[in-house]
């Protein structure tokens, strides 16, 4: 028999002065999309969180929270993954990196409409302080 169990992720909801921090996939799905990824082996989800926002915004973080955990099978179109969602703060400016092709500052009012997996919904918990 094999076990196939979801994979665990984080995405990391990165404030600065003039709004929030969102990147534009290079690969699919494509769309606009809270900074993060898969976490490595041996890693912890804080670990990960910190890594991804590195890697695709260049941002370094202060005051890493954990804002909510998301797990509907159907989140990503890709396999099952499990995503640990934090909050966290930037003072720096963030440039795209990694696997992300853009980079962008959004608010709750000018939010792109292309918006991958389910990071809407996590946005508008967000926005709605819904934990």
């Amino acid at each position: 028999m094999k076990y196939r169990n979801p994979i665990p992720t984080v995405d990391i909801i990165i404030e600065t002065e003039k709004g929030i921090v969102l990147v534009k996939r290079k690969n699919p799905p494509s769309g606009w999309a809270i900074p993060g990824g898969f976490i490595d082996y041996g890693e912890s989800a804080e670990q990960a969180a910190v890594r991804e926002a590195l890697e695709e915004t260049g941002l370094e973080l202060e005051d890493l929270r954990q804002f909510h955990t998301y797990s509907a099978p159907n989140r990503d179109p890709r396999h099952h993954t499990i995503s640990v969602v934090f909050t966290a703060r930037s003072k720096d400016k963030p440039e795209a990196g990694d696997d992300a092709e853009e980079i962008g500052i959004f608010t709750r009012d000018n939010l792109p409409d292309n918006i991958a997996f389910d990071h809407r919904k996590i946005l508008e918990d967000y926005f709605n302080k819904r934990y």
